[in-house]
């Protein structure tokens, strides 16, 4: 077998000294295997949001021009990358060949069933053929194959819960996890897309962490979402809004907090155009975290500076150690995150 590196920088064609995910292409040949890669089996692909709304939106909701879609980016760039919102998701699938130099260093055997917690817009990919296409959720089941390189990230797919529920809240497991991280006992925590999916997880772990001296609001965009927010109960205050329409929001939120606003903002948005509605709906001195990877840097941190905030700003870190372990102790924990993930995403 050849030697690759920890990183996967052996697959980047194109530009070469780059890693894999900024690479503009990388090699999806499957034939050859490295000897520290894993070769995976792939049954699921779970779209990164923003990407997938991206792709539906660019394909005017069509099955068929979804599919060529992805399959073009694959085509073109050896991985699931989407080249508007530069995203990708992850996979679920079956190993079937480790490479050399991992045995003995992995837990991992063929035919384990795992979920991979690093993008698609770093992952070799080669779609074979696209099976189904569930547009509600973001995923698309495929006949193909994939890489892990030796340093990627991974989850066994435990035996207690369905692999699609499973799957549906890994993909965003380090949502909640910076939520258990950052909120402390008697925050006001604000979530905006607080009906989505990670939005919903982190209402839960907010309100874990926040106890009965905080408090947790909950943005939603549509009055469907915000109903059924309410009926979780994980949030002290749920309303609906328009979060690309910033000083509508902040008047809201100073209205919840009497002036106080939020002492962290959770960003879980699918869609551009709402830094300044985080910035403005925290306090001065508070903590933003963007876990939407339709966030624009530039536009958060001009417009903080543009309004004289002093808020800290985190751009979302997909990893946090334990993440997959946090997110999947929730799905046991509570029954109504369980019952409504089974029905809107497994």
């Amino acid at each position: 077998m050849l030697k690759g590196c920890k990183y996967g920088t052996h697959r980047v064609i194109e530009p070469k000294g780059v890693l894999p995910q900024p690479a503009k292409r990388i090699d999806n040949n499957m034939d050859v295997l490295y000897d520290n890669e894993i070769l995976i089996n792939v049954q699921t692909l779970n779209i990164d949001s923003a990407s997938f709304t991206q792709i539906e939106e660019q394909a005017g909701g069509d099955e068929a021009k979804i599919a060529e879609i992805m399959k073009g980016i694959v085509a073109e760039r050896g991985k699931h990358q989407n080249p508007v919102t530069g995203s990708g998701g992850m996979l679920i699938g079956t190993v079937e060949k480790i490479g050399e130099a991992l045995e003995g260093k992995t837990d991992l055997k063929v035919g384990d069933k795992i979920a991979t917690l690093v993008s698609l817009s770093l992952t070799p990919l080669r779609i074979d053929k696209i099976k189904e296409i569930r547009k509600e959720i973001d995923q698309v089941d495929i006949e193909g194959k994939a890489i892990l390189f030796e340093s990627g990230i991974y989850a066994k797919i435990p035996a207690d819960l369905p692999e699609k529920l499973v799957l549906s809240a890994l993909d965003v497991a380090g949502a909640p996890a910076q939520v258990a991280r950052l909120v402390k006992p008697g925050d006001t925590v604000l979530i905006i897309g607080a009906g989505g999916k990670s939005g919903m997880l982190c209402c839960y772990e907010a309100k874990k962490r926040a106890g009965v001296t905080g408090k947790v609001i909950g943005l939603c965009h549509s009055q469907k979402s915000t109903e059924r927010l309410k009926k979780l109960g994980f949030c002290d205050v749920v309303f609906s809004a328009n979060a690309q329409i910033p000083t509508e929001v902040m008047n809201k939120v100073a209205e919840l907090t009497n002036g106080e606003m939020a002492d962290i903002t959770i960003n879980n948005v699918n869609v551009p155009d709402t830094e300044m509605t985080s910035i403005l709906c925290t306090k001065n001195t508070g903590l933003v975290y963007f876990f939407s990877m339709a966030t624009s840097f530039t536009k958060a941190a001009l417009g903080a500076e543009g309004i004289g905030s002093d808020v800290t700003m985190i751009i979302g870190n997909g990893y946090t150690k334990g993440h997959a372990d946090i997110t999947l102790q929730i799905l046991r924990e509570s029954e109504a995150i369980r019952n409504i993930f089974t029905e809107l995403y497994a």
